[in-house]
This record gives structure tokens, C-alpha cells and sequence, in this order.
């Protein structure tokens, strides 16, 4: 268990809690990091691009120029892949990107995410993930108090007025536990974890939950 800070937003210390050794301290690996990436960034593809087929673009009832006596090769549509106008040869179609990874898999990148901010010195952990005002400008004050000015915001419940302040700021992120990803911890410079977050944090990573409780009980 490693012993960090509680602090609040003027950046004071408020009280200590245990961060859990098997999240925060596991040995980064590159490869699990690759691997859970580039399966995000393939979930998130669209999919929707498009090209014709020379069976789908339009005319080419005719034929555009009679069969022999002009020198040139014989062509029997004037939408032939090798002519201008004409279609695809093997076009792209619409299809889906995902892939299944193994869930065991994305919590060891969940778990190297998190040691690589931890270890680097880029996690904070909150007292209390709150707004007042749910203005863009109070959370940038805020923010700047902790020295932070791209961040991964994840707290334990959300807050509507946090998730409008921060909606407006383009390098930071506000989600609940449920919208921790490997992309965005690793794209972001650093995190700041509510304290209300760390058990549910420690469940997505595959402790059970009486280790989980730990994870947020201990300190004070």
C-alpha cells in the first residue's frame, strides 16, 4: 500500500488514504497499453465510409464506343474500373471496426495507466469532486490552484454541475468510474481520482470488493 495525500481544491491537505500496491504500483507494460489502445480507437471508427462499385454508379447502360476499328482497347461500359467515371475495383464498405478483448486484458491496462500517473507523480486524489457553480471559469481556477492544465477528471458519482464546467474545456475530462479509459489517462498528462472513486476503481481493475472497501477506507 502506498500512503498519498488527500487534498481539496485550494490544493491543501485535508488527509491521508492508501492507494492499493496491486493497481497503482504494477509494472507498466507497453504492450498491454498497445494492445487495450488500439482496441479503443477501433471501437470508436465509424465505419460508414463508402465507395461505388461499377455495378452501382449510375448510366453505363451504352456502349460507349463500337467494338472494333478505332485502335483503342474494346470496353463495354463506359463505368469500367479504368475508366474516368467509373467504379471501384474492391471498394470500401460500411462495416464495424470492434473487436472482443479480453477483459482481463483491459483491466492490466487500466492497472499500468494508473502506476505509469502514479509513478511519474501526475495522480491526484480529491476529497471531493464537486462544483458550486458548474462555470467553466471556476473549475479552470480551480484546476490551475493544483498546478493542472490537461487532466482526466474521474469522480465516484457524477455531478451535473462539474460535467457542464468541464464540457467547455478541451484538455480535460470529466467522467464517473464507469468512463475510465487507458486512451484518455495516457492522452491527458495526469488524473485526479475523487476519493468516492477509489473502491469503485478497484473493482473495474478485478479486485474483489472486500479488497476494494480497503482501497478506500484506509487513511483518514
Amino acid at each position: 500500500m502506498a500512503k498519498v495525500d488527500v487534498v481539496d481544491w485550494e490544493n491543501k491537505k485535508v488527509g491521508q488514504v492508501d492507494l492499493s500496491s496491486e493497481i497503482f504500483e504494477q509494472p507498466v507494460k507497453k504492450s498491454v497499453l498497445h494492445s487495450v489502445i488500439r482496441w479503443q480507437l477501433a471501437s470508436r471508427r465509424r465505419g460508414t465510409h463508402k465507395a461505388k462499385t461499377r455495378g452501382e454508379v449510375s448510366g453505363g447502360g451504352k456502349k460507349p464506343f463500337k467494338q472494333k476499328g478505332t485502335g483503342s482497347a474494346r470496353q463495354g461500359s463506359s463505368r469500367s474500373p479504368v475508366l474516368v467515371g467509373g467504379g471501384t475495383v474492391f471498394p470500401p464498405k460500411p462495416r464495424d471496426y470492434s473487436y472482443v478483448l479480453p477483459k482481463k486484458l483491459k483491466q492490466e491496462g487500466l492497472k499500468s495507466a494508473l502506476s505509469h500517473l502514479f509513478a511519474s507523480g501526475h495522480l491526484v486524489v480529491l476529497n471531493e469532486m464537486t462544483s458550486t457553480e458548474g462555470r467553466t471559469k471556476e473549475l479552470a481556477g480551480r484546476l490551475n490552484k493544483l498546478g493542472l492544465k490537461k487532466t482526466v477528471l474521474i469522480s465516484g458519482k457524477e455531478d451535473k454541475l462539474m460535467s457542464r464546467a468541464a464540457r467547455n474545456m478541451p484538455k480535460v475530462r470529466y467522467y464517473t468510474v464507469a468512463g475510465l479509459n487507458v486512451y484518455d489517462l495516457l492522452k491527458y498528462d495526469s488524473a485526479v481520482l475523487a476519493k468516492d472513486s477509489l473502491s469503485e476503481i478497484a473493482v473495474r481493475c478485478g479486485l474483489d470488493h472486500a479488497k476494494a472497501s480497503k482501497a478506500e477506507g484506509g487513511g483518514q
